[in-house]
């Protein structure tokens, strides 16, 4: 049934429950079309007897064993006549006397379309009246006569009054029982404040939403329900949609570091008037981290093209200075002048590794996630920064999360950490303490923070440490290294924090996103899809080697097929071009709603824009790829958020 069709129904039932008397529709086979709610209930009907399709024979058999025609002695007969006049049906009106004492009018009128209507009235209190006034005729006079007909008519019309009612008060229960089921389900937020920033709605997401905030909040003021910090961050927002203007917000909630978005909008009066917001508030952290690994990487692409022009004159340059210092140097120069010259060589080679490190900010570089023992990281970690450290700098490392397996580019992760740390040492100019804690922040990241016993970070470099050749170490520093660990961070869709501990000391905070994951993949049954045979014959080893079972298609619409048949399918490895009209991203938006696991692979360039668009929805796995690189993503992995 379409849904205007659909619509039309619902209304015509809502209609037909609001007569008053008693109404039934049957087709020329005798089988029930619709009959109102009064119907069921004037003959106390079973539900069975009120169905589109119920047989009239049926209900007349029904009728007639609980005694609504009085005493019958052969029922089959009686039901067998009343069917045959049904079939020659004929217009009529009747009165008749129920069981109950109580009087019904029967009026039935064919249809031109076959079948007949039936409606039943039941005029006991009329023939009451009209007996009553027969009785006493003669003692009533014209104006007390006019009374009790007016009386007669207005208790009708209370009576149609307060049908219709109660039939708008059944709507009203099952729409708002459908608006909250509604809200219930949805993976947000929903909620109304009136003028006095008080909660007067709010569905049961609120906690999943930012944790540790209550659920139930029906009542209290929005500013004691999400604290200061989130108050505070959308205030001006709340303000804007109280004076009348929707608008959008973008915060992050300290507390348990996810990124919200909230929706506000003006709820108006019929009149105009404004009294209240309504408010709808979605975690959006897994979206903003790849958004800001996306961004990072494009602005990586960018700085590449316009550097790798400019990095290659250079070089040129800097080998016509290195060559023609290194033939001075041979030469019968006068003193001083090899001074001169190893100086030159000198600052030529401090700048060709200065481009060597530009060159590692601006080259294609991508976050490259693999199950990683965290304890195993930092043990190596130690053991590299250990020979770099002098004995008079304790190193100590605190992991709050060690029995964890977690989804990193751990080479990345040491690198950015190796930095840190030798920043750190030479802030401490020969003693003190370097820590680095890892912890987690509400199973949504992980930190590492490496913290110093040195003079901390002064205002300036607060403000521009993590921005590239700002230095603080003249001429022996590049004012690359906290550029590099931020490069890093972005492209994981995490960020770097500059600060001075209260305790005195700098402190640095890397934050990545948390993912984790299993210490070895979960043998299943995976679904590849790869349209070219050498390829899938390729991967389909890799898979098994790992002890996995697979099963493959060539297509989106094979794949579809092969999910709707074998339930035991646990992950889906696509291609993201397929044979047919249909993507690769076609098939992982359609199992993202299913909630089946699911990862692309693609030989695309990174700025292709289906390769941009997968990073999205999707792991993505470059072409070529190793065995353990197609481990980790096949590796099922929980996300906490």
């Amino acid at each position: 049934m379409a849904l205007g069709d659909a619509y039309v129904s619902v209304m015509t039932t809502a209609g037909l429950n609001l007569i008053q008397q008693a109404l039934s529709i049957y087709d020329s086979d005798l089988r029930l079309v619709i009959c109102n709610r009064p119907f069921q209930e004037m003959f106390n009907l079973p539900v069975e007897h009120t169905m589109p399709g119920a047989e009239f024979a049926e209900t007349i058999r029904l009728l007639a064993q609980r005694g609504e025609y009085g005493e019958i002695t052969d029922i089959e007969d009686m039901v067998r006549l009343r069917v045959e006049q049904a079939r020659a049906f004929i217009p009529h009106y009747m009165e008749r006397t129920r069981p109950d004492g109580s009087t019904i009018s029967v009026e039935g009128s064919p249809l031109p379309t076959g079948g007949w209507v039936t409606v039943y009235t039941d005029i006991s209190r009329v023939k009451t009246q009209e007996s009553l006034l027969r009785a006493r005729s003669a003692e009533l006079s014209d104006k007390v006569f006019a009374y009790a007909e007016e009386l007669a008519a207005k208790n009708r019309e209370l009576a149609a009054t307060i049908t219709a009612l109660e039939e708008m008060k059944r709507q009203l229960t099952e729409t708002e029982a459908r608006t909250r089921l509604t809200t219930e389900m949805m993976p947000a937020h929903i909620a109304h404040v009136n003028r006095r920033g008080v909660y007067t709605f709010s569905n049961r997401r609120l906690n999943a939403v930012m944790p540790g905030r209550p659920s139930n909040i029906v009542g209290q003021p929005i500013s004691v329900v999400l604290g200061e910090q989130i108050h505070q961050a959308i205030r001006p927002n709340l303000d804007q949609a109280f004076s009348g203007s929707a608008s959008v917000v973008e915060f992050t909630a300290e507390e348990s570091g996810r990124r919200i978005r909230t929706a506000l909008t003006p709820d108006r009066a019929p009149s105009g008037e404004l009294q209240g917001v309504y408010i709808l508030s979605m975690d959006v952290t897994e979206e903003t981290q790849a958004r800001s690994a996306l961004q990072q990487t494009r602005r990586r692409e960018m700085a590449a093209q316009l550097t790798s022009g400019l990095a290659h004159d250079f070089s040129n340059l800097l080998t016509i200075v290195l060559g023609s210092q290194s033939r001075l140097k041979r030469f019968d120069l006068p003193e001083g002048a090899h001074d001169l010259v190893a100086a030159t060589l000198s600052a030529a080679q401090r700048g060709g590794a200065l481009l060597n490190r530009i060159a590692d900010i601006t080259t294609s570089r991508e976050w490259r996630a693999l199950p990683t023992n965290l304890s195993a990281l930092l043990s190596d970690l130690e053991t590299l920064a250990f020979p770099a450290l002098s004995p008079e700098v304790r190193f100590e490392i605190i992991n709050e999360i060690p029995d964890k397996f977690v989804l990193l580019d751990s080479g990345m992760v040491q690198d950015a950490l190796l930095n840190l740390i030798l920043n750190a040492r030479d802030a401490l100019d020969g003693a003190g303490q370097i820590q680095i804690t890892v912890s987690s922040v509400q199973e949504t990241w992980v930190d590492f923070t490496v913290a110093d016993t040195g003079p901390g970070f002064s205002e300036v470099a607060l403000e521009h440490a993590l921005e590239p050749f700002f230095t603080t170490k003249g001429g022996e520093g590049s004012g690359l290294g906290l550029a590099m660990v931020y490069d890093m961070a972005k492209l994981a869709g995490g960020r770097v924090r500059v600060t001075n501990a209260p305790e005195g000391g700098a402190q640095v905070s890397l934050r990545v996103p948390l993912r984790v994951a299993n210490a070895s993949p979960v043998p299943g049954l995976i679904l590849l899809v790869e349209d070219s045979d050498d390829i899938r014959a390729s991967v389909r080893e890799m898979i098994t080697a790992m002890g996995h079972a697979v099963i493959e298609a060539t297509s989106v619409t094979e794949a579809l097929t092969l999910l709707a048949e074998v339930p035991e399918i646990t992950q889906v490895l696509s291609d993201i071009s397929l044979e047919g009209e249909q993507t690769g991203l076609d098939l992982a938006l359609h199992l993202k709603r299913a909630n089946v696991l699911t990862c692309l692979m693609t030989s695309l360039p990174t700025d292709h824009t289906l390769h941009l668009e997968a990073r999205l929805i999707s792991p993505v796995l470059h072409k070529p790829f190793t065995s353990a690189e197609l481990s980790a993503h096949l590796t099922r992995f929980e996300s906490s958020t």
